[in-house]
């Protein structure tokens, strides 16, 4: 499948006021994902809009404070449910859940997503136009530890933590008393370890 970063985009125009999380929105010529937004009321002035964007193109985020008469440029987008399957390569192998065709995305469209990537995740593919633009992770995902240094009995959740290497190659800071082979809920957001995961 040729994957499609841009093309003419259909977008529609809102007030800055109505931006909200995970809208595409079009910011100095580039694609945006929101990642959090807050209302800001500094003293008499006008209400602000205070909002964290990741680029679509390139993963780098960026925050920045609209003013409440501002426009933006919302994109159209349609969201498609798929399941991941496998790695071919530099491509990462999805199967939608609607119709079960398969889906290539190569490693450079999916980035640090990539680590994130375990058989069966389920995630949704964002396209506009026909053409594929971002890949939307589950808030949370649960990985194994393949790799890390034995665990401290004494250490607490607030006092020390260490390196664990999970089964996709991710790299988590983890508390210190998490052992070997555990499996460990883990924040897509930030790469943050959330709590451990009992396994049945």
């Amino acid at each position: 499948m040729a994957i499609i970063l841009y093309n003419q985009h259909p977008m529609s125009t809102i007030n800055a006021t109505d931006i909200k999380k995970g809208m595409i929105i079009k910011f100095n010529n580039d694609l945006y994902e929101v990642a959090d937004y807050d209302h800001v009321t500094p003293g008499n002035w006008r209400a602000m809009m205070q909002v964290k964007m990741r680029s679509v193109r390139t993963g780098s985020t960026l925050e920045y404070r609209f003013r409440s008469v501002d426009k933006v440029e919302q994109l159209s987008v349609e969201l498609r449910p798929v399941d991941y399957l496998y790695q071919k390569g530099n491509f990462f192998v999805f199967m939608s859940t609607e119709n079960y065709e398969e889906v290539s995305i190569n490693l450079e469209v999916l980035k640090d997503k990539a680590k994130y990537m375990k058989e069966n995740l389920s995630v949704m593919l964002v396209y506009c136009d026909e053409g594929l633009i971002d890949v939307q992770l589950p808030v949370t995902v649960d990985l194994k530890i393949t790799e890390t240094t034995p665990p401290l009995k004494t250490a607490t959740i607030t006092n020390v933590s260490k390196p664990a290497t999970m089964e996709t190659g991710l790299v988590v800071q983890v508390p210190a008393f998490i052992e070997l082979g555990e499996t460990i809920r883990i924040d897509t957001r930030d790469g943050r370890y959330v709590e451990r995961v009992k396994v049945e």
